[in-house]
């Protein structure tokens, strides 16, 4: 859990503990770390030359220091060429600055400049937050350590610098993006025994406390609107199905509101067109999308984001049983629409129809964009570099690939046509479920364009991105928090007033 890390800011002259300091390629520092490095003269670069240490981007040096300098141990960071840095970048070094610290060390003291002088406020915090998702463990569960496993119980990590105030000021407005991320990870990575729906729904009635409007629908109330769709694919669940609507007004009083939705399948057995056994129980992060969708609203919250939001979750358990849904069965959504179930393990566009027609009629956003670990067909095609993009709106889609560009949760527009959408028509009803296994990612996102109207609309298919994820320099958990990164971003570049 991240709450054994404690960021804080120092004068530059002021080091306790471990040192991590800068050098580019050039094995140069900066004039702060040379004063600082003075005592041990030129030990740093016969270590380099040792380990053929050559200061390349994310690389780091391990070096223990003599008795001359005031630290136990050194650490010295590759900045590669210093002009390639982005944001993006900085966070990925402040990870390399966590994984490089010794496991027992209990402070640390991070030089905050490079080869070419001190760091900017605004770039510390970058580097603070790629600390901060570096340092999340998820061993709540853990009743033991094991042999070699030892960690210090808490870790203060400063960043001494020119001035720690601006810094900290810097460091608080990204603070509430860490820890958007993070309560999306919790949520990823717990078992589904505690984290069914109405638990799910609690915990982001929890955003209240940030001034988050939260509204929590039951089945009663989904019945009324006749969201036969979401309430087909949970009624083999012992778990009652939920829907959560958060609303955040920091924007013009009256002004249309962004909207984001979350496919929230807090396990997916399959239903009754059951999954094989190999491998189920990350199914307990089919929700992961739901995630994202509480910890953006988090994160709007926290910084006071300028923008009105609304976050709208489906909460269901996908379960076989007595009452459970049928393969030919035909629901009726809120739409008025009716679908035949060819599958019920593609029970993900089941939910996310009801709750994009609710919210488009309700709120009328400027934009929606849904996001689900929606098929297994976009890891096919992707793997788990990028998520898949499916959009009816090609300025939503630019603006998606920049903000991905720029914290590196990266998008890949995907094709979307009248040749696909007939697939889904269906002999019973006015569609089916399932086209089968060809283009089985573009005709689950066509399923769901039926949906929307003409409001712009994306889906972001984070199958591949949001669980069983890559391990980065930023993240070692199983969960990775996907997409809170990405659509804080786009509302910041180009939604707030």
């Amino acid at each position: 859990m991240t709450d054994r890390l404690k960021i804080g800011f120092t004068p530059l002259n002021r080091v306790r503990g471990v040192l991590v300091t800068f050098c580019n390629e050039a094995l140069k520092f900066g004039p702060a770390t040379q004063k600082a490095l003075a005592p041990i003269g030129d030990l740093p670069r016969r270590a380099a030359a040792a380990d053929r240490f050559t200061g390349k981007i994310a690389t780091a040096l391990t070096v223990i220091a003599p008795p001359t300098l005031a630290t136990p141990r050194l650490v010295v960071i590759g900045t590669g060429k210093e002009r390639d840095l982005r944001d993006h970048d900085l966070a990925r070094l402040g990870g390399v600055v966590m994984g490089g610290v010794p496991a027992t060390a209990g402070e640390v003291t991070v030089l905050a400049e490079f080869a070419s002088g001190s760091l900017k406020a605004e770039q510390i915090a970058q580097m603070a937050l790629g600390a901060r998702l570096r340092a999340y463990r998820f061993d709540r569960y853990k009743t033991k350590r094991k042999e070699g496993d030892e960690r210090a119980e808490k870790v203060e990590l400063n960043f001494a610098c020119p001035n720690p105030a601006a810094a900290e000021r810097a460091w608080r407005r990204v603070e509430s993006i860490a820890d958007g991320v993070v309560m999306a990870r919790d949520l990823v990575n717990e078992p589904a025994n505690v984290l069914y729906p109405a638990e799910f729904a609690r915990r982001a009635s929890g955003l209240r406390k940030l001034g988050v409007a939260v509204e929590v629908l039951d089945i009663t109330a989904m019945r009324k609107l006749g969201m036969g769709a979401l309430l087909g694919v949970g009624q083999g669940s012992g778990h009652e199905s939920k829907l959560v609507i958060m609303r955040w007004n920091g924007g013009k009083r009256g002004a249309n509101p962004v909207a984001f939705v979350g496919k929230g399948v807090c396990f997916d057995t399959g239903g009754i067109s059951i999954k094989p056994a190999a491998g189920m129980e990350d199914m307990k992060g089919d929700m992961a999308g739901a995630a994202c969708v509480v910890g953006l609203m988090h994160t709007l919250a926290a910084r006071k984001a300028r923008v009105n939001a609304v976050g709208a979750i489906g909460l269901v358990e996908n379960m076989p049983g007595g009452r459970a849904q049928r393969p030919g069965d035909i629901v009726t959504s809120m739409s008025g629409q009716t679908i035949e179930v060819i599958n019920t393990d593609a029970e993900g566009r089941l939910v996310l129809a009801d709750v994009l027609h609710y919210v488009n009629h309700r709120f009328k956003p400027k934009f929606m964009i849904n996001l689900a670990t929606l098929t297994g067909a976009i890891m096919v095609a992707l793997g788990q570099e990028y998520a898949g993009l499916f959009s009816n709106d090609d300025k939503l889609v630019e603006r998606l690939e920049k903000a991905g560009k720029a914290t590196r949760e990266r998008v890949w527009p995907m094709p979307l046509g009248p040749e696909y959408d007939k697939m889904i028509d269906s002999k019973f009803a006015d569609m089916k479920n399932s086209a089968g296994r060809w283009a089985g990612s573009i005709t689950a996102a066509q399923f769901l364009q039926r949906f929307v109207g003409k409001t712009p609309w994306a889906h972001l298919d984070i199958a591949g991105t949001a669980l069983g994820s890559p391990q980065t320099d930023i993240n070692k958990s199983w969960s990775s928090g996907w997409g809170v990164r990405l659509l804080d971003q786009l509302v910041a570049d180009y939604y707030e007033r």
